[in-house]
């Protein structure tokens, strides 16, 4: 995989051949294929590997914030700064996370399953979810959907920073905003079911 990273920084998406990336790391090409299918495969494989390294990270250096809104805004500028840093790999990563070829799947999923938690996480002011945390109190439906949504939305705002459209603060921004949209959508949602309970009640 880090050959296939050194390449894909070196000339993007089109410079990682399997056999280039076997040659450079020593191996027959058909024990490469063995392990990764493709190039989306090797590529989404790193990705998932890195987005593994960022969770020891968090958990030793959490998002910071009073609040849950500040703590997004400082990961998803930790996260966004740590991918475009390596434009030419993260533009390679992005075009194969939205391949749509099969291999790729288990990736993605994966991928998202950890963002997924980093997201909750820094919601809660902890660096990442542990074991315990996630029986003693599981992430709620509100915090699942707000996790989704805003991977979603970061992940549409790097694909505009890919082509161009506009920079890395942009793809925080974007991404905080639909956070502010979210929360208080949700917030307004509980006072809705709070004031229809206390009628219920009333009746």
């Amino acid at each position: 995989m880090d050959v296939a990273i050194s390449l894909a920084e070196e000339g993007g998406f089109e410079n990682v051949r399997q056999r280039d990336v076997a040659a450079h790391a020593g191996v027959a090409l058909g024990t490469l294929y063995k392990s990764f299918r493709s190039k989306e495969d090797i590529l989404s494989a790193a990705l998932d590997r890195e987005t593994e390294n960022l969770e020891r990270r968090m958990e030793s250096r959490p998002a910071r914030g009073e609040n849950a809104i500040e703590r997004l805004d400082s990961f998803f500028n930790i996260v966004t700064r740590g991918l475009v840093r390596k434009p030419k790999y993260a533009r390679a990563v992005l075009r194969a996370m939205a391949s749509g070829e099969p291999e790729v799947a288990s990736h993605v999923a994966a991928y998202h399953g950890r963002m997924t938690g980093l997201i909750i996480a820094a919601m809660r002011g902890v660096g990442r979810l542990s074991y315990t945390d996630a029986t003693s109190s599981p992430p709620t439906e509100a915090e699942q959907t707000v996790a989704a949504l805003l991977q979603q939305i970061w992940f549409a705002s790097l694909v505009g920073w890919s082509a161009g459209l506009h920079g890395q603060q942009e793809v925080v921004e974007q991404t905080l905003t639909a956070a502010k949209l979210l929360t208080h959508a949700l917030s307004c949602d509980k006072l809705d079911r709070a004031m229809e309970k206390l009628e219920k009640k009333r009746a």
